[in-house]
């Protein structure tokens, strides 16, 4: 029978694959645009590198970092402190909402439409990176609403983030409502 927590589980476990996929690409482009090979016609062959890709390099990696934790979390029943609890992964899940944001709506503004240079495996990598960019968004907007419905629903923002809890083993037990 599925549950919330295997539904939880399986989007971060996806999540994880798209930001590992985002963190190659990113890091092929700026390897790339660092070490231009002579007479490329980008850039007038001079090195450079584009902040924003930057910005999801580092938002892409922050969330390679931040998913083992939340799935050992989610399939323990050991409390954490704070960042085990609902408002902790909620308080994680909006800082990668706004970095994935951000860095997504750059980057399309940026390169939103590549058609023209398709022939050219650089134009062919920037869609692409733009690509997965949003569908992490997505994905972590996904993780967003259903921990913010859970914990709402089950008035559960300071408990732990596994949803099960034990009278007797836990100290979220003697608290009444």
């Amino acid at each position: 029978m599925a549950t919330v927590n295997g539904l939880r589980v399986f989007i971060y476990v996806t999540l994880w694959l798209f930001a590992a996929v985002l963190l190659g690409l990113t890091a092929h482009r700026i390897h790339y645009t660092t070490h231009i090979p002579p007479g490329d016609p980008l850039n007038g062959g001079a090195d450079f590198y584009d902040p924003i890709i930057a910005e999801l390099l580092a938002s892409s990696a922050l969330t390679l970092l931040w998913i083992p934790w939340v799935v050992h979390v989610l399939t323990r029943d050991a409390e954490y402190g704070f960042l085990g609890t609902f408002a902790g992964e909620i308080l994680g899940l909006f800082c990668l909402f706004v970095l994935w944001l951000v860095g997504a709506a750059i980057a399309t503004t940026f390169w939103g439409d590549l058609s023209w240079c398709h022939q050219f495996l650089p134009c062919r990598i920037l869609t692409v990176i733009v690509a997965f960019a949003w569908m992490g968004w997505i994905l972590i907007f996904t993780l967003l609403i259903i921990s913010l419905l859970f914990a709402f629903m089950n008035s559960s923002f300071g408990r732990p983030l596994h949803g099960r809890y034990d009278p007797r083993g836990s100290t979220y037990g003697a608290q009444r409502y």
